[in-house]
């Protein structure tokens, strides 16, 4: 077992190369792999706890310190955010959570900090009554998000925006969807529950059914053998939006992991899916998930903005566009997006989207269909982005996409984070 203090400075580094522009997906494997199975999860747990409420930890902080930190030590202000958050949002015993985290400065080599970081926890235990005020005076400490991000979706969203971002700051549920070919979803809950793994069946997607409690995949059971997957029930909409039957020709684009690829697979095997994707390392999931479950597409590796790179001139009867986007809509799963994400990023992700929707719209078949989808809750990047798309396009017509679900932005269905991610549906028909 790795000593504590060891490996909350391992987290404050991981938290620190996030805060300095690298995804914690990237930045967290290549530590974790050091540490044991025993202390893998609670490395993970203080780097996604630390960067769910970062914004408010970091006013906090702001208010616990006579003068700011200096830029060059972050790894010290990253510290104690770091041990703000064992204090206030885990069950570690205060003695344990200050005693290693002051403990880690020594490993940095940086003595002077012992005590810098010792006053600031032991204050902010005396000060907490302040502190919380603070979450009803401000915005951003309250929401615990960046400022330009409360005020976007405060402004597209009035009614929802404040469900949304509490919505952002709750450990995402862990959601499986059942394959058909092997086992009824009903008869797969029961073996569920016979297992002691409490779970429900969604009320919105047919093979989805949601567990009360994340598990090992390897609990699962039929996991190996295909029977089933991990992938949000929102994500699931997608395989139920697009109506294929046998001999169908259809193209995934912007495919990567291949969750929803293997789900129109699972729910049509008499289908031919040509599976794009602009990343190689990306694709090699896609390949493992098609194994696993034992199915077959074709793996394409280009650009959806250049098909002449790759496309061998055959229309496809539907096309699912799952485009790239800001991600906002699963910022519970992936809590650095409130830093790495920018204003800009907005701007020059719908120009993208624009270019790849003009791009693989001339590879459908007259009376095909496109299911237009993001996991972002920004409308320009949605309802927008297709009402564009459409004043653009007069061979493009908007199909009105009916279900218990989302709300009707006009131009296609809104989901917000809650039992499933936050994504956007559009469904459109080429005359």
């Amino acid at each position: 077992m790795a000593k504590q203090s060891s490996l909350r400075l391992e987290a404050a580094r991981v938290i620190t190369r996030v805060v300095n522009g690298e995804s914690l997906s990237a930045a967290l494997p290549k530590v974790q792999e050091r540490f044991s199975k025993r202390d893998q999860p609670l490395l993970a747990e203080l780097c996604y706890g630390t960067l769910r409420y970062y914004f408010r930890l970091d006013a906090w902080l702001k208010l616990l310190v006579d003068k700011p930190i200096k830029e060059k030590e972050q790894e010290i202000h990253s510290l104690i955010l770091l041990g703000l958050y064992q204090l206030f949002y885990t069950r570690i015993p205060a003695h344990a959570a200050i005693g290693e985290t002051v403990q880690a400065t020594r490993s940095l080599g940086k003595a002077w900090a012992r005590g810098l970081v010792n006053g600031v926890l032991r204050n902010s235990q005396r000060q907490s009554e302040e502190l919380h005020a603070m979450e009803e005076k401000s915005l951003v400490c309250g929401f615990a998000h960046p400022k330009w991000m409360i005020n976007t979706l405060k402004k597209a969203w009035p009614d929802h925006y404040q469900d949304i971002l509490s919505g952002n700051n709750q450990q995402p549920p862990m959601t499986l969807r059942v394959n058909e070919q092997k086992i009824q979803p009903a008869r797969y809950l029961k073996k569920l529950l016979d297992n002691c793994i409490e779970a429900r069946q969604s009320t919105i997607a047919p093979q989805a059914i949601t567990l009360s409690k994340a598990t090992a995949v390897e609990n699962l059971p039929l996991f190996a053998a295909g029977g089933v997957s991990v992938q949000d029930e929102s994500a699931q909409l997608a395989g139920t939006l697009i109506n294929t039957k046998p001999g169908d020709h259809i193209l995934d684009a912007c495919c990567a992991p291949g969750g929803k690829t293997c789900h129109l697979l699972e729910l049509n095997e008499d289908i031919t899916v040509d599976a794009l994707d602009a990343e190689a390392t990306r694709q090699v999931r896609t390949r493992e998930n098609l194994t696993r479950l034992q199915l077959n597409a074709n793996i394409l590796c280009g650009d959806g903005t250049k098909p002449e790179e790759w496309w061998d001139g055959k229309q496809y009867d539907h096309i699912l566009l799952d485009a790239p986007c800001s991600a906002t809509g699963v910022i519970r799963r992936h809590p650095d997006i409130k830093l790495l994400r920018k204003p800009e990023d907005i701007e020059s992700l719908s120009q993208l989207q624009n270019e790849i929707l003009n791009a693989i719209w001339p590879l459908l078949k007259s009376g095909g269909t496109l299911l237009y989808a993001t996991c972002s809750i920004m409308p320009q990047e949605n309802h927008l982005q297709i009402e564009q798309f459409l004043s653009q396009t007069p061979d493009a017509e908007l199909n009105t996409l009916l279900g218990n679900w989302g709300q009707d932005t006009g131009f296609g269905r809104q989901l917000f984070p809650g039992s499933g991610d936050g994504f956007f549906y559009s469904l459109l028909t080429k005359l």
